[in-house]
């Protein structure tokens, strides 16, 4: 069935939207899928804050081709789902991932993260990175360390002066018991 022109240009606008709210997207072959295989992995995917569309190769080409992308040509053959990471990238990749490892009917060809193309392997990789919770953690915990670190050095010339002067203070005072002891040996 063939689509109307204004129906290509909804679907190139869908396709280039989804592109722009996107931090990676993983290109998967899904021949031999079911639609109830296609709803599971599509609603894993909500969960995680990503999204699955069967596209139409030349209308994801002129997409990516719009806003600048690199165009896919060898990725977006055959029967092509894109599947679209949002904010979380490592936990969208690891649905497709593991989805992909349990069907086998699921292939993932690649994927392309801001200008950069991923080969299957860049993709597993996306899975390895830590999620935005934890990279967020893991930042703040950078910028409370030099802030802890400045506390202790700033607080440390004080501690050792009171050190010093106390140190000076006992020995004034030995000196002068050892005079005093002196003088009434004398």
């Amino acid at each position: 069935m063939a689509i109307t022109k204004v129906q290509k240009q909804e679907l190139v606008a869908k396709y280039t939207e989804a592109i722009q709210h996107s931090e990676a997207i993983i290109i998967t072959e899904y021949r031999g899928l079911s639609v109830a295989d296609l709803q599971d992995l599509r609603s894993k995917l909500r969960d995680a804050e990503g999204s699955y569309y069967v596209v139409k190769n030349t209308l994801a080409k002129l997409a990516l081709q719009q806003i600048g992308r690199p165009t896919l040509d060898n990725l977006l053959v055959g029967p092509v789902g894109i599947g679209f990471c949002g904010q979380n990238v490592p936990g969208a990749a690891k649905v497709i991932v593991d989805f992909a490892k349990g069907k086998d009917k699921l292939l993932i060809k690649g994927g392309l993260m801001g200008n950069s193309v991923l080969d299957e392997k860049g993709v597993d990789s996306l899975t390895k990175l830590p999620t935005i919770e934890v990279a967020r953690a893991q930042l703040l915990g950078l910028i409370n360390t030099p802030a802890t670190q400045l506390a202790v050095v700033l607080n440390a010339p004080a501690s050792q002066l009171v050190n010093v002067m106390s140190g000076g203070v006992r020995q004034l005072v030995n000196v002068l018991n050892a005079y005093a002891t002196k003088e009434q040996a004398a």
